[in-house]
Order: structure tokens, then C-alpha cells, then sequence
């Protein structure tokens, strides 16, 4: 069982020093966490970046700290955030170690959700002291995400002489630290991924629909609705489920893959996999009942062999 961390206040023991802080990886994360930690006292002084957007990331969120080659961000800073994509992110850390740019006793901070703190092995033998940090929130690169960052949960990984350290940087910067034991951490992530990224998709595929179906405005009709969704979600689980699907309605499904498969097919294979799954979890809740499933089913499993033909009723 995952042991909690603890919410109780901090003794100043327990508290970083004021901290040199650089960022390797100028992406969306990054800059938004060093300015964070800069809001709490502690002072970016180097960050490497490649592209232009990386570029004007830094510049808008750290202006003034310079840009700089990785190997320099270590050499300048005692905390270091690796803020790199998490294929990148074993390299990286390989190489920084065998080039010597770790030194004993340096923070290493990665926010990768996949890995936990052994991924930075190789730093740790180096002498680092190495920790994983990964904020569950959605970044834009703007300033906006350091006010998000205000409450947000961190999934955090770290060996248990760092347990402290950890928590406190996450708390400094306005998060709320969740422990998550190492190999914990590919099932973490993907709940995460499930969750938000692919909500992202099914937004923007409701809207492209409601825009072709001649909605004008199809964010301000589906704001009060996802809302209260997500809200009746979080409290409720699967009691919150509503729909044709959870209703047992299979006329009215066969119509949406009808639809569906004649105005924007790209979205019937995503449709069918959420109805699926939608299915599966009312009837498992009691919610679906057993004489209204065997419709809705059989609607399902005639669409999924089928995943070119012709929608219900139609002929070839």
C-alpha cells in the first residue's frame, strides 16, 4: 500500500534553501514550474531550449535568465528541472552523468509522469540527489499556468531520505504532493492520460460536429453541460452516467453511428469504443437493465465487424 504524505505543516528543517534553479527543456512545463518556484523565493538563473516557441516560452515566463547549453544549466544551478519528453528523458539523463555535468549533492527534478525516481540512476550514482515531480495539470505555456499550479496535484516519486524535499518543493510552489510508489507510475500516468488528454479529443471532435450540425457557438453550449458532467462525475462515478447508452436507447445509437458515419467518419471508431465502455460500466452498476442491453449490444457488435459499411437500416 502507497504510505500518504503527510499534509502537516512543514518545520523550516524540512524546508530547501533558497535554490539556484535551471530548466533543461524549454517546453510548456518547465518555465511555468521555474517561475513558480521563483514566486517562493528561489532564483532560475539558466535554461536551455531549441525551438523558437521554446525560446519565447522562456523569455515570457523567465526573462532575464539567460539561455544556455544543458551542460551549463547544471553547472549554473543546485536544482535542476529535466522538463524534456519522456522517450528523451532516459537519454538525457545517461548522458548528463556520463559527461560529468552532475555534481554530488545537486537537485535533479524530473516531470515526466511515466518514470519514477530510478530513471535518474545514473545521475544518482553521479552524487545527485533525484526526484520525480510530475504536476497533473494541462500547461499552455503561458503565465496562466503558474496560477493553475495553485492546488494542483503532484505525482511524486522519490527515495524515502528525499521524501521532505520533495514534498516542500511541491508544496512551495502551490501543489499538493500525492505519493505514487515507482512502480506505480505507467498506471498513474495512463489514468491521467485517459482522463485529460483524451477529453481533449472528445471536445474538439463535439464541437467540429455541433459547429456542422449549425450550432454557432458550440463551446458556449457545451461549457454548462461538460461542467456539470465532470463536476457529477468527480462525486458521483458511474451513478453520474446518462445518456442513450446507459439508458439502453439502441434506436437512438444507431441513429448517432448513422450520422455519424455520413457527416464524420473519423469519429464512429471512437464512438463505438466510448459506447462500448459506457455499456460494459452501466450494466456492471446495475444502471443499464439486462432486457435493454441486448439491443443496445447487438447494435454495438453489428457497427464494430462492420467498421466501413452502412449505418443502421441503410443498404449497400
Amino acid at each position: 500500500m502507497n504510505a500518504p504524505v503527510s499534509k502537516e505543516p512543514l518545520d523550516a528543517r524540512d524546508r530547501p534553501a533558497r535554490l539556484t534553479v535551471g530548466v533543461v527543456g524549454a517546453g510548456r512545463v518547465g518555465p511555468a514550474l521555474a517561475a513558480s518556484l521563483r514566486l517562493a523565493g528561489h532564483r532560475p538563473v539558466a535554461v536551455s531550449g531549441v525551438s523558437d516557441a521554446s525560446r519565447r516560452r522562456a523569455a515570457e515566463l523567465l526573462p532575464d535568465v539567460p539561455l544556455v547549453e544543458p551542460v551549463e544549466v547544471l553547472a549554473r544551478a543546485e536544482l535542476v528541472l529535466l522538463t524534456v519528453p519522456d522517450d528523451v528523458l532516459p537519454t538525457l539523463v545517461e548522458g548528463l552523468a556520463e559527461t560529468g555535468a552532475v555534481r554530488p549533492g545537486q537537485l535533479l527534478v524530473h516531470t515526466s509522469g511515466r518514470y519514477g525516481a530510478r530513471v535518474l540512476d545514473p545521475a544518482l550514482r553521479a552524487g545527485a540527489l533525484p526526484l520525480a515531480l510530475h504536476p497533473a495539470m494541462t500547461f499552455t505555456g503561458t503565465a496562466v499556468d503558474v496560477q493553475r499550479l495553485a492546488g494542483c496535484s503532484f505525482g511524486v516519486t522519490a527515495p524515502e531520505e528525499l521524501r521532505l524535499a520533495a514534498q516542500a518543493l511541491v508544496i512551495e510552489m502551490g501543489g499538493e504532493p500525492e505519493w505514487i510508489a515507482e512502480e506505480s507510475r505507467p498506471l498513474y500516468h495512463a489514468a491521467l492520460a485517459l482522463g485529460a488528454n483524451h477529453l481533449v479529443t472528445l471536445v474538439a471532435q463535439s464541437m467540429e460536429l455541433l459547429a456542422e450540425a449549425g450550432v454557432a457557438a458550440p463551446d458556449r453550449m457545451l461549457g454548462p453541460l461538460l461542467g456539470a458532467a465532470l463536476d457529477n462525475a468527480l462525486r458521483s462515478g458511474d451513478a453520474a452516467l446518462t445518456g442513450p447508452v446507459a439508458r439502453g436507447d439502441a434506436g437512438t445509437v444507431a441513429a448517432h453511428i448513422r450520422e455519424l458515419r455520413a457527416h464524420a467518419p473519423q469519429a464512429v471508431a471512437g464512438y463505438l469504443a466510448m459506447a462500448r465502455a459506457t455499456a460494459d460500466r452501466a450494466l456492471a452498476h446495475g444502471l443499464l437493465k439486462a432486457e435493454l442491453a441486448e439491443d443496445l449490444l447487438v447494435v454495438l457488435a453489428d457497427q464494430e465487424r462492420r467498421p466501413g459499411g452502412p449505418g443502421p437500416g441503410e443498404t449497400r
